[in-house]
């Protein structure tokens, strides 16, 4: 697993965009096109998507030029981002790939990587080199074009998961686009990104769902959420998330979140019985050792 930043030696030179095809210009799709207008790597961007009053207020909010349809974006793109719920992903590759302009790239901000590679299979056939998948480690609980900011990438990691129909070439323009944006590029292999994804991102969107849902079941819901505070607040924040996108996330990475809730599972029921047992010293060692592994966090991103 290599999780260090690919070498500068290997980048190539400053990136430049024609023609950018946005698909999904809600946050993570908005705030690509905005990057890169801020680096100004590109010249026009086009958006598609499902909803014609996202891409209408995309165009106003002046994150794509033009709403265009997929098969249009095909033709014009010679990079297209897409930034769509996972299980979309096979019927657009389906309908990128009969007017697909041979020069283009596609990545995409998919937050699984294994099912999204098996859909450009089944999308993409035989230009499947033509997809270089990512995964931008960026979000927000907030939603749609009015979420983008052209800021989100920097200084966050990007995991690419080449194919082994890549070029080379075409896996470092995917990478110096982004590091153009600000990111850091690190590369893992489809099954790696998913098994880390589950237990770093997936996993805490689970956790946090599942404790609001605990939360409402409750007959005195009411005054929970009335005298709740900033740790409530942090904590549930991801809770706010597209619950299509994250049903649809779930479910592609199902194998390992099961493993993910297994390990959790275990680890819950010892501090069950630490609880009851009266354990404080099991209960403290297991606090402290949290904290301190949280504390140090940040820097472990360096």
């Amino acid at each position: 697993m290599n999780l260090a930043p690919t070498p500068d030696s290997l980048a190539v030179t400053q990136p430049q965009i024609q023609t950018l095809a946005v698909v999904g210009v809600g946050l993570i799709g908005g705030s690509f096109a905005a990057a890169c207008r801020e680096a100004g790597i590109v010249g026009r961007v086009i958006g598609a998507g499902r909803r014609p009053e996202t891409l209408a207020q995309a165009v106003a909010l002046g994150l794509i030029d033009q709403a265009v349809s997929l098969e249009d974006a095909a033709q014009q793109a010679d990079l297209i981002f897409i930034a769509a719920p996972v299980g979309a992903f096979e019927s657009i590759f389906t309908a990128l790939a009969p007017q697909l302009n041979p020069r283009a790239l596609i990545t995409d901000g998919g937050s699984t990587k294994q099912n999204v590679i098996q859909a450009a299979r089944i999308g993409l056939k035989d230009r499947i080199g033509q997809f270089v998948p990512a995964h931008p480690m960026a979000g927000s609980h907030e939603k749609g074009p009015e979420a983008a900011n052209a800021v989100l990438y920097r200084g966050r990691r990007v995991i690419l998961t080449p194919v082994q129909e890549n070029r080379a070439q075409a896996v470092e323009r995917i990478r110096a686009i982004w590091q153009a944006c600000g990111a850091n590029v690190v590369l893992l292999t489809p099954a790696q990104h998913d098994a880390m994804v589950a237990a770093v991102s997936h996993l805490p969107h689970w956790v946090a769902a599942l404790y609001m849902q605990h939360l409402l079941s409750g007959e005195d819901a009411d005054i929970k959420f009335q005298t709740a505070g900033t740790g409530f607040r942090d904590f549930t924040r991801v809770a706010q998330g597209s619950a299509e996108m994250w049903s649809d996330i779930f479910l592609a990475n199902r194998d390992a979140m099961l493993h993910e809730l297994r390990g959790l599972r275990q680890v819950m029921d010892r501090a069950e019985q630490a609880l009851e047992s009266r354990d404080e010293k099991w209960l403290m060692n297991m606090l402290e050792t949290a904290a301190q592994a949280r504390a140090q966090w940040p820097e472990k991103q360096s």
